[in-house]
């Protein structure tokens, strides 16, 4: 079928839960969440899009929860505390870079001293180091492995034991992990090793009753989507069924459904957040 002849695709309007704007309904009251990865990214543009981490601390802490920041960039961590602390929730500061191993382990340890406690963990960390085999070396490489996997190894290692029956872990890959795209095979081999650690913990977790799971978000306008558009243009023009890119609160309310009590049997699972483009496919 020529372009000619593909049907127009019209975009639905975007609803409250996708714009930010819905209340708050309980949904993870009393519970304590560390967000690794809560700031969102600097950007010069004047009404800047929110980050997934941002977005998810943002909804967790208005739907109840006591929320611990935790991100490499003090400022964006502290930024989004005070975005929870005006809504009325409540919530601490844990500065942290995730590629040294000792703070992975001070990042939980911190984390749990200021909340009291921890019965809900988001690893929303990723980089991408090098561009295409020739471009990539072998410190790209290890650095990349070091944020996008080896951090979620040694956060939930030291996590894991602090967390009681009804806990959960959500793991932040990508689609990028299920089909090439991004030009980083850095990026795309660790995002895809994500799947196999996150199904290792389920299964080690669920002898004390926490559930792990990983959410994979497709084209989602951030700031970071946008630094990786502005480097391959194309990436805005993709078909996606939907018919736009998702935002940061709908990747927000994926992870809340896996974070509480309303996905209470599902463990073990990949959820794909992206508006049907690997599923059903261009369009």
């Amino acid at each position: 079928m020529s372009d000619a002849q593909r049907p127009e695709r019209t975009a639905a309007p975007l609803s409250a839960e996708a714009l930010g704007l819905a209340p708050g309904r309980g949904r993870m009251a009393n519970r304590k969440l560390l967000v690794v990865g809560a700031g969102t990214r600097p950007s010069p543009e004047p009404d800047p899009p929110i980050g997934n981490g941002r977005a998810i601390a943002l909804l967790c802490a208005r739907e109840g929860a006591a929320v611990a920041c935790a991100d490499v960039d003090a400022a964006a961590a502290r930024e989004t505390l005070a975005q929870i602390e005006k809504d009325g929730g409540r919530g601490a500061v844990v500065v942290g870079d995730v590629a040294d191993a000792d703070s992975c382990e001070r990042i939980v340890a911190e984390a749990a001293q200021a909340l009291g406690g921890l019965d809900g963990l988001v690893l929303n960390v990723g980089i991408a180091a090098g561009a295409r085999l020739a471009g990539t070396s072998p410190a790209d490489w290890d650095r990349a492995f070091a944020v996008n996997l080896r951090a979620h190894f040694l956060v939930t290692r030291a996590a894991l034991p602090r967390l009681g029956p009804g806990a959960s872990i959500v793991f932040i890959s990508s689609v990028a992990s299920l089909q090439p795209g991004t030009r980083s095979p850095s990026y795309d081999s660790s995002k895809a090793g994500l799947a196999g650690l996150m199904r290792h913990v389920a299964l080690e977790a669920s002898r004390a009753g926490v559930r792990a799971n990983v959410l994979l978000p497709g084209l989602i306008d951030t700031p970071l989507g946008r630094v990786a558009t502005r480097g391959r243009p194309g990436r805005a023009r993709t078909p996606v069924p939907l018919a736009r890119q998702g935002t940061g609160w709908e990747i927000a309310y994926a992870a809340l459904f896996l974070l509480s009590g309303e996905s209470s049997y599902v463990t073990g699972q990949s959820l794909v957040v992206d508006g049907g483009l690997t599923g059903v496919g261009a369009v």
